[in-house]
């Protein structure tokens, strides 16, 4: 796992606020923190469900609207080319993060408005880290669940504070978030870590959760325990 370094200022060149130290061994909110940009987990493929495809050409719109730049994949299939497309149709900023054999294999965006290519998939993901504020998941496949799992083990972790929210269209992202009560029933997950994101259910309500969200902290010294 690709330890996170948070950079002194984000994408927007504006700090993050700081956040206060939460009661030791748990999980718990701070006060709302600044978002200017906005990482996107979503699936490459175009092979879906007409809604999937709407819903993420509703999210690009809807960021660059609030003035909210975008961070993605730096892919121009899938929903990560639709997300993409709408948010720079709408007059927003994106920034895509790419490893060098997926740009290679012509699957780049040439048309945002800046792309970076790393030397692999573990860099993009931390690219990706260090250039956003807050992370949003929409409905993809095995590489959006790396990429989503990957920071909330982060959070977990007291190794980000950065808010996620889980977009659960039409229950899309049920099963992992089964799953995830599943652990916790087991005891391998601690309950509070259920606080470390948030689960919406529809395009209109991510931009109010973002300017609302938190910064959860983590006390990673109760999760042996």
């Amino acid at each position: 796992m690709t330890t996170p370094r948070t950079p002194p200022r984000t994408a927007h060149d504006q700090p993050v606020s700081l956040a206060e130290t939460p009661p030791e061994g748990s999980a718990s909110s701070t006060p709302a923190t600044v978002v200017g940009s906005v990482c996107v987990f979503c699936g490459s493929s175009i092979r879906v469900d007409q809604r999937r495809k709407d819903e993420a050409t509703e999210l690009g719109r809807a960021l660059a609207k609030a003035g909210l730049g975008l961070v993605y994949g730096g892919g121009r299939v899938g929903l990560m080319g639709l997300v993409a497309d709408a948010a720079m149709q709408a007059g927003g900023r994106v920034s895509g993060v790419i490893p060098r054999f997926l740009h290679d294999h012509e699957v780049a965006h040439t048309g945002v408005t800046h792309l970076e290519i790393t030397d692999s998939m573990h860099d993009r993901k931390r690219r990706m880290y260090e250039l956003s504020d807050a992370f949003v998941i929409l409905p993809g496949g095995l590489g959006t669940l790396d990429e989503t799992l990957e920071v909330l083990t982060w959070t977990q972790l007291g190794l980000s504070q950065k808010p996620v929210i889980i977009c659960n269209f039409d229950g899309f992202w049920q099963p992992l978030l089964d799953l995830i009560d599943h652990t916790i029933a087991a005891g391998f997950t601690r309950p509070e870590n259920r606080q470390t994101f948030k689960v919406v259910d529809k395009v209109e309500d991510i931009i109010p959760a973002l300017r609302t969200t938190t910064q959860v902290k983590s006390d990673p010294s109760g999760k042996w325990i």
